[in-house]
């Protein structure tokens, strides 16, 4: 018997607009489709994870996952990239360079294993990492068909130098969801790690703010789906973190 999104663990969000929290790290992955193209939100920390997210979405949808956004270069979100040969990978600007140097792969197995991942699943994940093809340095509209488009919009840098948003407008009185990436964190504080740009954060939540507006759907790198309110509550608070306005 089919199992249904819920069944498979994702939660839908509208119509055609789905995500999945992983386990581990509580990072989220999404899902955007349309009668003639399907797009995943970051790809899962091992390839396992990635694999395991592919084969769900197209045992559910009936057809194959045709688009791959990468909302920035941590291990958590991209090291499951090679399970997605075959599709069009979109990045923001530069991330090709990010994930494709031999120093880089290895800064990324290395962050891998001290989060936890097993060393040989990480080192063939970050050996077979897929770099993006499509480098959004503005903003890139993917039709997915009969009206859904998803708009990949560069919003950084912030947490990383290289942030990378999604945004489902609604339809038909339908909200609009945005994924944000871990420019915003529910199940814990925002992480700021050495390729952060603290000064540039607030202003990719505004960002953020404009591009989905009061009533969207916002979901976060990690956790729970949020609202514009806790959106702007976080803006505040890694403003006065950071010492920026």
């Amino acid at each position: 018997m089919n199992r249904t999104w819920e069944e498979a663990g994702w939660e839908q969000l509208t119509p055609g607009v789905a995500r999945r929290r992983l386990p581990g790290w509580d990072a989220t992955a999404g899902l955007v489709h349309g009668p003639s193209a399907v797009l995943m939100v970051d790809a899962g920390a091992t390839l396992r994870e990635g694999a395991q997210l592919r084969q769900q979405a197209e045992e559910m949808l009936g057809r194959r996952v045709t688009h791959l956004a990468l909302t920035h270069p941590h291990f958590d979100h991209v090291l499951g990239a090679a399970a997605f040969a075959g599709t069009e990978v979109y990045g923001a600007i530069r991330m090709d360079l990010m994930l494709g140097g031999t120093r880089a792969r290895e800064a990324l197995r290395e962050d891998a294993v001290r989060h936890g991942v097993d060393g040989e699943s990480a080192a063939e994940a970050a050996e077979m990492l897929l770099r993006p093809d499509h480098l959004v340095s503005g903003e890139m509209t993917v039709p997915l068909g009969d009206g859904r488009d998803a708009v990949l919009v560069n919003v950084g840098p912030g947490h990383s130098g290289h942030d990378l948003a999604v945004l489902v407008p609604g339809r038909g009185g339908e909200r609009s969801v945005v994924f944000c990436g871990d420019l915003v964190e529910e199940s814990g504080e925002p992480q700021a790690g050495p390729d952060a740009i603290p000064a540039r954060w607030p202003a990719a939540l505004d960002r953020l703010l404009d591009l989905g507006g009061d009533d969207a759907l916002y979901v976060p790198g990690h956790g729970a789906v949020v609202d514009a309110g806790f959106v702007r509550a976080q803006r505040g608070e890694l403003a006065e973190r950071f010492g920026v306005s």
